[in-house]
C-alpha cells in the first residue's frame, strides 16, 4: 500500500511564490530572530568568566526566547500555507506550550541521537519519522507523546521522499548564503514555508484534522452567534437603523 506522497517542486514553488509576495514582512522578521538569536550570545560571552551566574541567567533567557521564536516561525509559516495574514507578534503566540515544546525536542532529540549512537542509519530514519512532532504541537496542541506519533503516521511511505527534500531545502539555503548572505532573506522563507506546505500536505492525506479548520469552524459559530444577537435586538428595536 502506497504511503502519502507529496511533489517536492510544488512544495518549492509554493515556497517561492509565497516569500516573493511577502518579502518585505519576511526580511523583517529574519532582522527580529537574527538579533534574538545573536545579542544574547554577544552579551554572554562577555560575563562568561567574571559572572557566571549573570551567563547562566542569559543563556536560559536565551534558550526560551529561542523555543517561543522557533514555535513562531512554524506558526507564521502554517498561517501562510492557510492563506491566512501573519504577524510580527505571532513569533511569540505559542508560549503556552514552551514547556512541552521543550520535553518534545528533548525526547526528539535523544530518539535521534540513540539511532545515531546505534547503526547511524536508524538515525536519520528516525529524524525524518519525527521531524513534524513539533508541527503538531504547534498547529493542534497535541500532547507530547502523540506529537510524535502523529508525526510518525504522515511520515509513513514517503521517508525517501522526506529525505531527498531535505537535500534540496539545504541546497536552497546554502546557495542563498553564497550570494553574500543577502539571498538568505529569500532563501530561509522559501524553505520554510516549503517545509510547512508538506506538511500541511502530508497531514490531508494522512486523513488528520487541520487546526485552520477548526478555527472556520469557530469562526463560523461566532458569526452565527452575532448574526444571531443582531436579529433579536432588531426584532425588539424594530425603529432603530442599523
Amino acid at each position: 500500500m502506497d504511503g502519502p506522497k507529496f511533489s517536492k517542486g510544488e512544495a518549492i514553488r509554493f515556497g517561492w511564490e509565497t516569500m516573493k509576495k511577502n518579502l518585505g514582512f519576511f526580511i523583517v522578521l529574519m532582522i527580529i530572530v537574527g538579533i534574538i538569536q545573536i545579542v544574547p550570545d554577544f552579551v554572554s560571552d562577555l560575563y562568561a568568566e567574571n559572572n557566571p551566574a549573570l551567563w547562566l541567567l542569559i543563556f536560559i533567557c536565551a534558550y526560551i526566547l529561542n523555543c517561543l521564536v522557533a514555535m513562531g516561525q512554524i506558526e507564521i509559516t502554517l498561517k501562510l500555507c492557510d492563506d491566512r495574514k501573519p504577524r510580527l507578534d505571532d513569533l511569540f503566540s505559542c508560549a503556552n506550550l514552551l514547556l512541552k515544546y521543550i520535553a518534545v525536542s528533548i525526547l526528539y532529540s535523544l530518539i535521534v541521537l540513540g539511532g545515531l549512537i546505534l547503526l547511524i542509519i536508524p538515525g536519520i530514519i528516525f529524524a525524518i519519522k519525527y521531524q513534524f512532532c513539533i508541527y503538531f504541537l504547534v498547529d493542534q496542541n497535541t500532547g507530547i507523546m502523540e506529537s510524535l506519533k502523529k508525526s510518525g503516521e504522515i511520515t509513513d511511505g514517503a521517508k525517501l521522499d522526506l529525505f531527498l527534500f531535505g537535500w534540496i531545502l539545504a541546497g536552497i539555503v546554502l546557495l542563498g548564503a553564497l550570494c553574500l548572505l543577502v539571498g538568505l532573506f529569500a532563501a530561509v522563507p522559501t524553505a520554510m514555508v516549503a517545509h510547512a506546505w508538506v506538511f500541511r500536505v502530508l497531514n490531508a492525506k494522512a486523513g488528520l484534522p487541520r487546526a485552520d479548520v477548526e478555527i472556520a469552524a469557530e469562526e463560523r459559530v461566532v458569526e452565527d452567534a452575532a448574526e444571531e444577537d443582531d436579529s433579536e435586538a432588531r426584532r425588539k428595536r424594530p425603529w432603530k437603523k442599523w
